[in-house]
């Protein structure tokens, strides 16, 4: 990849073109929001958009499916995980749109598995500079009893994460 850097020369009367192998700091900023793309997670997807505007980032929506969620007791699914996948599609497809009207490049993946280990796969797979992920502020025995998709995310994390806790506290 080549970057080109272009000067008008008035006094020449010309415009002067260089080209110089591109660095990474050509390369555009990619954030990822992780979400569940619940309204518990609006928080994180509000300060998303927010910073991926003010960096002139892009901005990648990843909602993983955890199979693991949709067993009722017994066995049987409450869902199939074709159904939620449509579901997740339709509501990252109206980010999509909310990206168009506030300038933002956005786009969207849909995966299946360990959202922990999904989204750090996702975040290495796409060389995302930060990824931003909700929280849902359980506090430490939360976390000891339900595992914490968040914590696993900084702990893994190739990049920087930026947890976003609810700001209305009826989210939490």
């Amino acid at each position: 990849m080549t970057a080109m850097t272009t000067r008008p020369d008035q006094e020449a009367g010309f415009t002067s073109v260089s080209a110089r192998p591109a660095t990474a700091s050509d390369r555009r900023q990619k954030l990822m929001l992780a979400t569940d793309l619940s309204e518990a997670s609006s928080s994180a997807t509000d300060q998303a958009f927010e910073l991926a505007g003010r960096l002139g980032a892009s901005l990648l929506v990843v909602s993983v499916i955890d199979p693991g969620s949709l067993i009722l007791p017994g066995g049987r699914f409450r869902a199939r995980i074709d159904q939620v996948r449509e579901r997740q599609e339709q509501l990252a497809q109206a980010l999509v749109e909310r990206g168009r009207t506030q300038g933002v490049d956005v786009s969207f993946l849909v995966w299946t598995g360990d959202p922990g280990d999904q989204i750090v796969s996702a975040a290495e797979a796409e060389m995302v500079d930060m990824i931003l992920v909700g929280s849902h502020g359980r506090g430490p025995v939360g976390r000891l009893f339900l595992g914490s998709v968040s914590e696993h995310v900084v702990r893994n994390a190739p990049c920087p994460v930026l947890v976003v806790r609810p700001q209305d506290p009826a989210q939490r």
